[in-house]
């Protein structure tokens, strides 16, 4: 039982991505309803049902707003789309500061983007102006999709509906 569930607040937001087994330990303990269901079969001596694919919250969970949570290269690749946003590359991901700290950038959410490596040593140290490579999108904290993002790579499709994927 390694398969992992989407898990959603009560309001529907992405939470968190969690193992099937605890997402049947949560829709056991009337915790969770079942959203979308795997197909899959889960059988015991005494009882069958069909696996989760995504969960929903009976009662709604207070999120921690983003704004303090510490930037991390994950979370900026998924927020990002695990696109280089200077050129759209896959490939060779690093993370640039779009104002460099060598002149006074900060690591905040918002000055921070996917870069792949090639377009991150051509700008170097040089403002956006200065060697004209703007980020295709303005950098912004993460949105609680961008953690599910973090945490799975490859997004299963019954899933899709309940995230804000930004294409």
């Amino acid at each position: 039982m390694s398969r992992q569930v989407l898990v959603l607040n009560a309001t529907y937001e992405p939470m968190n991505v969690c193992s099937l087994h605890r997402a049947v330990v949560l829709l056991l303990k009337g915790k969770a309803e079942t959203v979308e269901s795997s197909g899959a079969v889960l059988r015991s001596e005494r009882a069958s049902f069909t696996a989760p694919a995504v969960i929903r919250l009976v009662d709604y969970v207070r999120i921690p707003k983003t704004d303090g949570r510490r930037v991390s290269r994950r979370a900026i690749l998924a927020r990002d789309g695990f696109r280089c946003q200077y050129c759209g590359s896959t490939r060779h991901l690093t993370i640039d500061h779009i104002i460099p700290r060598s002149r006074g950038g900060s690591s905040s959410w918002e000055n921070v983007v996917t870069s792949c490596a090639p377009c991150n040593v051509r700008k170097g140290a040089c403002l956006p102006n200065e060697v004209g490579m703007w980020p295709s999108r303005k950098p912004r904290p993460p949105v609680p999709g961008d953690f599910v993002l973090a945490a799975q790579r490859v997004i299963p499709e019954s899933w899709r509906p309940y995230l804000d994927l930004v294409a």
